[in-house]
């Protein structure tokens, strides 16, 4: 696969429920109330509960490797967590992930631009990964 800038890599809607928070509590060990529990959330002054933030990186970066093919070509990714996701209790959350080529260098590999929203607002600021060509 080469790569051109402005190509996009991949696209994809995940819907998160409450469901799957707990389920990621479970496998990374962390219970941090204002992932399932609204009470705690409001006490806190949050929105509602929160997905928690390496989720929604991770499956950033997993969409990422779909569409490369292989995980051994993505070098580096890197995010920084510019507004939480809120999980609503029946309705779940919509995140919107677009992986874009910003950078193509001279030997072929490139950085990829991961633009993230949900409720319309965009969650991740500076996501980039580092992939190489093929």
């Amino acid at each position: 696969m080469t790569f051109d800038k402005g190509q996009i890599l991949a696209e994809k809607t995940v819907h998160l429920t409450r469901e799957h928070l707990v389920r990621y509590a479970g496998a990374s060990g962390d219970f941090n109330p204002i992932h399932y529990r609204d009470d705690v959330a409001e006490r806190v002054g949050l929105d509602g509960v929160l997905a928690h933030g390496m989720l929604t990186m991770g499956i950033g970066s997993s969409i990422l490797v779909d569409a490369l093919g292989d995980a051994a070509r993505l070098q580096s990714y890197a995010v920084r967590f510019t507004k939480p996701v809120v999980v609503a209790p029946d309705e779940g959350a919509d995140v919107t992930y677009v992986a874009t080529v910003g950078l193509v260098k001279d030997d072929g590999s490139a950085r990829v631009d991961l633009t993230v929203t949900a409720g319309g607002d965009k969650v991740f600021g500076k996501a980039q990964a580092f992939v190489v060509a093929a």
